[in-house]
């Protein structure tokens, strides 16, 4: 059974549902604590089985023509804007990997531009120029990871994430 698109749902296109979620995620305090604590509660065996498994997937056709080659032994940071959450990523072996601690380049933001970059809403140069998204650390890396992102065909759609 296919799950249905997210499109399809009726606050995606009524005015004022989709108006009350902007002004409540406007107002409402930043769930970032609640996330933070939920991450350091989760082993990173349970991350990793979570995953290293739909990432791999995602990007198999890239990591099969070799776009990942670059990133071999490297080590970058998503973080939530205050540090908690965040993960590590790493590529090693030809499959890219969730790691512990930090990363030679951190690419941070509020939970909003992480998800807009994610979902590729936003062209991701407009999201680093409004300094939505910031690059701390090897500056170079976390650009080529951009750059990369930016130049693949790939989707973070739930149904792709949960199969098997």
């Amino acid at each position: 059974m296919a799950l249905p698109s997210l499109a399809a749902f009726p606050w995606r296109t009524n005015p004022l549902i989709s108006d009350t979620l902007a002004l409540l995620s406007e107002y409402l305090p930043s769930p970032s604590p609640l996330l933070g604590a939920i991450d350091r509660a989760v082993p990173m065996p349970v991350k990793q089985l979570l995953a290293e498994e739909p990432l791999n997937r995602i990007f198999a056709a890239a990591i099969a023509d070799g776009e990942f080659d670059d990133f071999e032994g490297r080590r970058i940071r998503l973080e939530v804007n205050g540090g908690q959450p965040g993960v590590t990523f790493g590529f090693w072996a030809g499959r890219l990997r969730v790691l512990e601690g930090p990363g030679e380049a951190t690419i941070r933001g509020s939970l909003a531009a992480l998800k807009t970059l994610a979902e590729r809403q936003q062209d991701p140069d407009q999201l680093f120029f409004q300094r939505r998204l910031v690059i701390e650390g090897d500056t170079e890396l976390g650009l080529g990871l951009k750059n990369l992102l930016d130049s693949l065909e790939w989707d973070l759609k739930l149904p792709k994430l949960l199969l098997f």
